[in-house]
Parts: structure tokens; sequence; C-alpha cells
């Protein structure tokens, strides 16, 4: 997979930028809406990231499978309050029929 992301590297390219961007907006957002100009300008800086990860990317550094397994562990944490949530919602529609 490294090779094949070597061989094509404006793909690896979108790739990192998509699981950056994603990581961004599920971890580190914040819940305020911040102004067009700063999100053009955070939007770019990621851009400008994501190159700098393209780089390492190419000198054989795993960094899209690292942002593979960051994106995975939050899915996890995602399907784990799910499960939490529906436990506590049992547990409290068999506290009332009590």
């Amino acid at each position: 997979m490294q090779v094949w992301f070597a061989d094509h590297p404006i793909i690896a390219y979108i790739v990192i930028f998509i699981l950056l961007t994603f990581v961004y907006n599920q971890v580190f957002r914040v819940n305020q809406k911040l102004s067009i100009g700063k999100e053009i300008m955070l939007y770019i800086m990621m851009a400008i990231g994501s190159g700098m990860l393209l780089i390492f990317q190419h000198d054989k550094l795993p960094i899209i499978q690292c942002l593979l397994v960051a994106v995975g562990l939050m899915l996890m944490v995602r399907i784990r309050y799910i499960v939490e949530a529906r436990q506590k919602r049992k547990a409290s529609a068999a506290a009332k029929r009590q």
C-alpha cells in the first residue's frame, strides 16, 4: 500500500486531506461556528499541512495508515457512546416500569 501511494501522490494527498479534515471536525472542532474568513484560512492551513504530511508519506512514513487508525479509534468510541446511550435508555425504561 505504501508503494502504491508513492506511485500516486495526488490520490495520497487527497486521502490525507480528507482524513485530516475528518479528524479535525470530529475531535478539535468547537461548538461555535467560525466566520467564513477563519474557516477558509483553516482549510488552507490544513491543505498546507496535508502537503507536509504527503512529503512524510513519500519518505516511507505510514501517515495514511496512522490517520486510518485514528479514524478507526474515533469510530469505535462513537459506537461505544451509542451502546452506552441505549443501555441507559433501557435502564431508565425498566426503572419507570417498576
